[in-house]
């Protein structure tokens, strides 16, 4: 049997999660369930949080237009969230989207928007940016949002991490013909540290930027391959090898 029920919409609330809990549905989700989807009173919805698990609800339309979700029963409960930090310079929008919902499908636990010399697009727009992690966890069965930090410039955000958390520095320069057995090499599989991975803008880093970063205890450099990679494939590309060697996925 599938982990996840597919077949029923799932829905993203920000309201606590109870037995019996009347939730008010805002006219986007009433839209979406009662003309796009054409769901009615017997038809199940799934509603999470990122707090409470899942939960299992019905339909109450209050008018042609609007609904309650009556909130049944837990159906998932809430797993801890993913000790990965995602460290990215800010893309363009349609690239920038893309890369949101990847990093949550791959089970990033927090973004951090990262400013350096030839970052494309300063003005990040978190609402945005929110909203596509909140897609993306409701179109694939994940139950929390990852955690979005303020934009930082680049040594600040290097600053900020855990002198414990291993920094995944995906260098196009790198030496590193295997990447895993550099990661095998530099940590447990079997008892993996807390993990962040950084990439650059598209136009790379500069360098007294990857110096700065070199320098940080705790940190591995690591080469995705001898093609260049735009920053959005890069994310999926190290993500899937981080989480296969030391994450989730082992």
């Amino acid at each position: 049997m599938a982990a996840y029920d597919f077949t029923a919409p799932r829905l993203y609330v920000e309201a606590q999660l109870l037995p019996g809990a009347t939730l008010p549905l805002d006219r986007a989700q009433a839209n979406y369930l009662l003309n796009v989807l054409r769901r009615g009173p017997t038809d199940p919805v799934l509603l999470f949080n990122g707090r409470d698990g899942e939960w299992s609800a019905e339909i109450a339309p209050t008018g042609r237009k609007s609904a309650d979700l009556i909130v049944r029963e837990r159906t998932r409960q809430q797993p801890e969230r993913a000790d990965l930090h995602y460290l990215f310079a800010p893309l363009k929008t349609a690239r920038l989207d893309y890369m949101a919902q990847k990093a949550v499908e791959m089970g990033v636990g927090t973004l951090r928007p990262v400013l350096t010399r030839y970052t494309q697009n300063e003005r990040l727009n978190i609402d945005r940016l929110r909203s596509n992690t909140i897609e993306a966890a409701e179109q694939c069965g994940i139950l929390e949002i990852p955690v979005i930090q303020d934009v930082a410039k680049l040594p600040a955000a290097l600053a900020d991490l855990n002198p414990l958390r291993l920094l995944v520095f995906c260098d196009e320069d790198a030496s590193v013909s295997d990447p895993i057995l550099a990661l095998r090499q530099v940590a447990n599989p079997a008892a993996p540290p807390p993990l962040a991975v950084l990439v650059g803008p598209e136009g790379g880093f500069a360098p007294e930027e990857r110096a700065l970063i070199l320098e940080r205890p705790n940190t591995v450099a690591l080469s995705l391959g001898p093609r260049i990679l735009r920053a959005d494939t890069a994310a999926v590309a190290v993500l899937s090898l981080v989480q296969s060697v030391l994450g989730d996925a082992r």
